[in-house]
């Protein structure tokens, strides 16, 4: 039985259209509550999924010689009946269709396809910032001024460190688009070469970074609490391996 949360809340919990205030009540009630915290683990599957298989399955010649040998010759006197046989039989090669996509749809996902799916979509923003050079909306080394900006264009919080002492230095950020959705990106200098690190929000739990190379750039993807991070750049893998040591710490 689905609660009124799940009802009221849930779906635009899971799509960040809630203001501050039903997401931290909301969030307080998913603390008691099984069945969203289970609905929204199986939303966020689903979506995935859906953005990494095709729907559409072809129907093995099989199944059509199946169906026709399970037909039977009836007299002309049961036609309306011979109908509803069809209709029947049309709905159930559907199902099957669909039954059997779903299964090969749950076996070809892979997260971390999904993830280098992210990463490069996260490649092409970051050489189209180079492109066009617009690397920062707000361009600043001070953390404060930069969380302000990011306050009214954003609804999720996230870190703002200056890596400056380390060698990576705050330039800025932006607002980009990632995956049809808002996420924040942090610009930094490393051995002059610009670091774009996109944040966006996540309801998936911590695991190992995660790291790629597309044509000549690297990039290490990691999660924190309910953030996920990707940093990309021309800067040497180990150098994007360190800036995210940093983040974690």
């Amino acid at each position: 039985m689905r609660c009124d949360f799940a009802d009221s809340l849930l779906q635009g919990y899971f799509d960040c259209e809630l203001s501050p205030a039903s997401v931290d009540e909301f969030e307080h009630h998913l603390e008691d509550c099984a069945a969203c915290a289970r609905e929204l683990v199986e939303l966020d599957i689903l979506s995935a999924e859906l953005k990494v298989t095709p729907l559409y399955e072809v129907a093995p010649p099989s199944l059509k010689k199946r169906i026709r040998a399970s037909i039977r010759p009836v007299t002309q006197t049961t036609a309306v009946p011979q109908q509803i046989h069809w209709h029947w039989l049309a709905v159930a090669a559907v199902l099957v269709v669909f039954i059997t996509a779903g299964w090969g749809l749950r076996s070809a996902f892979h997260a971390d396809d999904y993830r280098s799916e992210l990463a490069t979509e996260m490649v092409d923003a970051h050489v189209h910032s180079l492109q066009s050079a617009h690397l920062t909306d707000i361009k600043s080394n001070d953390g404060p001024t930069v969380s302000g900006w990011f306050k009214d264009k954003l609804r999720f919080a996230f870190p703002i460190p200056d890596f400056a002492n380390d060698g990576f230095a705050l330039q800025g950020g932006r607002v980009d688009i990632v995956d049809n959705r808002s996420v924040a990106v942090l610009v930094y200098t490393r051995r002059a070469h610009p670091i774009n690190v996109f944040i966006w929000p996540s309801r998936e739990r911590g695991t190992s970074p995660h790291t790629g190379s597309l044509q000549s750039y690297q990039w290490i993807d990691w999660r924190k609490g309910k953030l996920e991070f990707c940093a990309i750049s021309e800067a040497s893998a180990a150098d994007l391996q360190q800036l995210q040591q940093l983040f974690i710490e």
